[in-house]
This record gives structure tokens, sequence and C-alpha cells, in this order.
């Protein structure tokens, strides 16, 4: 998976899953009897055209082939997504490690799978966009439907707008997409508003709540709790996929939100539970976006693949020394002593009232307004 490399100054650097295994390695949990290991195969190019344009699946492979050339009409040689040699595979088998996430629960030979080095939620049909190239969320989902699921629900909380999940699925009513992130109005994408609903064919599908720059934790997780239970509740899914960039850490460069590792904890936690009560437990979860290779990411994913494994890392745990001294010894950074950031995650539940001059409760209001009543609740009091 480390072949995922864009070069070595771009923000998607393979070097935080290098870090991120490396940490749940030091902290025990890949020695945890509930959980096991895989390779992640390389998905066919009949695998990821159940969600891609074959046209674009050979234009990926080509530019592969000629990484000098720009693809500008399918996203490719662009800033933002360079080309580099053998990007098809590298792209595919990030593609296929959430595909096989999503055969072992229509199996039924795991509850829970993660793969951090998913979450490529930009791509879309045609087109790469944003560090991606394959959608893995959105093949992972259409394979859940295509092995007899009825409803998948997609939760996204990556600092950036999950639109590219989101178009595939725009008007399919058994996938209700709902994304948590900073508005389009200050950061990429531009889009994710909440009068974005769906499609003709499922209106109240998607689900934007476009946050505030300098959105702390306890607007964030007033947010999550405001509008994603009920509505999953309402829904009714028999797996939830979700997508946990951790970019909206207050010390990521791209974007502007100012989330702690703790807040990002909770919210795995919190779908975790939701997973527990609504659907028997079966969830796939991602990475994606998270660029504080040495900081942030790793604690943020090792939480992630503690809590499904069934065994939650405790935010007061000591970071092993032996991986911060190896950080430090190899890439010179110093890196926190502290499983978590230190903070009071205290927020202020909706039921309590809400301030129509703050800006999160406005954000919040927006979105439960074009929402909630699709689904017989009331966007006042639910």
């Amino acid at each position: 998976m480390m072949a995922y490399r864009f070069s070595e100054t771009h923000p998607m650097h393979p070097l935080r899953l290098d870090l991120t295994i490396r940490l749940a390695r030091e902290l025990g949990l890949l020695d945890r009897g509930s959980l096991t290991l895989v390779e992640p195969p390389v998905a066919t190019d009949d695998d990821l055209a159940a969600v891609h344009d074959r046209e674009y699946i050979a234009a990926v492979r080509s530019a592969g082939d000629h990484p000098e050339r720009t693809d500008e009409a399918h996203g490719l040689g662009t800033e933002d997504n360079p080309v580099f040699a053998g990007i098809h595979e590298a792209s595919a088998r990030l593609a296929g490690g959430t595909l096989l996430a999503a055969e072992s629960i229509l199996a039924g030979s795991a509850l829970h799978v993660v793969n951090f080095g998913g979450g490529m939620h930009h791509a879309v049909r045609g087109r790469a966009s944003g560090f991606c190239i394959y959608n893995d969320t959105a093949l992972a989902i259409q394979r859940l439907l295509d092995g007899g699921v009825s409803r998948v629900l997609y939760i996204d909380v990556d600092a950036h707008h999950g639109d590219g999940t989101e178009r595939i699925f725009w008007d399919e009513p058994r996938v209700l997409t709902v994304s948590l992130h900073e508005s389009g109005m200050s950061l990429f994408p531009g889009t994710g508003f909440a009068n974005e609903i769906g499609g003709p064919g499922a209106p109240g599908t998607a689900v934007n709540v476009a946050l505030p720059a300098g959105t702390g934790d306890s607007g964030w997780l007033r947010a999550f709790h405001a509008v994603v239970p009920q509505l999953a509740a309402a829904f009714a899914p028999e797996v939830i996929v979700s997508q946990h960039g951790c970019d909206g850490h207050r010390s990521d460069a791209l974007s502007n939100l100012c989330l702690s590792v703790d807040a990002q904890r909770q919210n795995a936690l919190d779908i975790a539970e939701l997973a527990a009560r609504l659907c028997g437990g079966r969830w796939i979860s991602t990475g994606g976006g998270g660029y504080n290779v040495t900081d942030v990411v790793p604690r943020v994913w090792s939480h992630l693949v503690g809590i499904a494994s069934g065994y939650p890392v405790p935010v007061r745990t000591p970071v092993p020394r032996p991986w911060r001294d190896y950080v430090m010894e190899r890439y010179g950074a110093r890196t926190p002593e502290s499983m978590g950031d230190d903070v009071d995650l205290w927020w202020r539940s909706w039921e309590v009232g809400y301030d129509p001059a703050d800006p999160v409760d406005r954000s919040v209001m927006a979105t439960r307004k074009e929402i909630f009543p699709l689904y017989g609740l009331d966007p006042w009091f639910d």
C-alpha cells in the first residue's frame, strides 16, 4: 500500500500508513485475538467498473505508463493528482482493500473491517480529484448492494466534503450518505451545503452538515449528535461504511477546523455504537485525509483500529517509547507523549436548545430543516 506515492513532497504521503501500522503494533493492537491482518488484493478492472467508467480506468492505466503526460479531462497529471509510474496498480490495491472488507462482511467472516489506507472519497465515476484516484468507499458500498444488502449508511467525518461518494450514489435510495465537514465556502471542494439532498429518485439520501471554519470539538460533536443518530435510526441501515479522514485536527495545514485527537476518537466510538445498535455491528471503516503525518494521523487511526477490534485505547495511554524514538531517529520529529490531546470533550446536547446566533447551530438547523421532514422527523425537536 506504500506504493500510493504521488511524490516525496505531496501531502498524501504513504509515510502516514507506515507510521500508523508501526504505532498500532507497538500498542499491541495487532496481537489481539479478535484481529486478523490480511493483505489487500489489487482490484480488477471489472471490480473498478462497478462505479468507474471503463474509459477512465484505461486512462489511469495509460497515465502510469506515460507519467510525463497530463490528462486534465480525467483529473490526472494535475497539481493535486500528479501521475507516477504504477498509479493504476497502487490505486487499485487501496480499492481492493475496501472491497475485501465488503466481501468479508457479506461472507460473515468479519464484523468490523478497517482499511486506513482507503477513504478516497473525492474520486467520481470518470475523474480523479483531491488526491483520490479510485473511490474505494463507493466500490465497497456497491459491492454490498450487489451482495444483497438493502440499505447502506455512509458516514464521512473528513474535514472535506465527501463529494465523490455522494455523487456516485446521488440518485440511489438504498444509500444514505452523511458528510460532516468544513463549509465549502472556505474549503475544497466547495460543495456540500445543506440544500444538496440527493437526486429526484432519492431525495433526502444526501445529508450535508457544512460547519464554519474554526469549529472545535464541542461544536463538531454537537453537530454530529444533532443529525447523525436520528437519521441513522430512521434509515435503518444493514451495514455502515465510514470515512475517518483526520485532517480536521487543529494542527492540520489543509483545513481550518480545530478538532482534537480525542474528538476524532469519540467520533469513531459513536459510529461503532450506531453499528452495534442498528445493524448488528456490521461496520467498514476507512482512513482518508490527514496531513500531520507524525503527530496526528498515526494516533487517530490507531484509535480506530483499537475501537474496531473491541479494545479502545484510552486517551491517557502513553505513546510507546520505541515508536517515538523511531520517528525522531528516522524523521527528526518529536511526537506527542500521550494518545490523546488532554482536552475536555463536553458538548451541549441539541435537546437542551439551540442558539440562532451561533454559526454552528445555524448550520445544524439548515440541515435538519432540509432533511428531517423527509424522514417524518421534526427539525426543531427530534
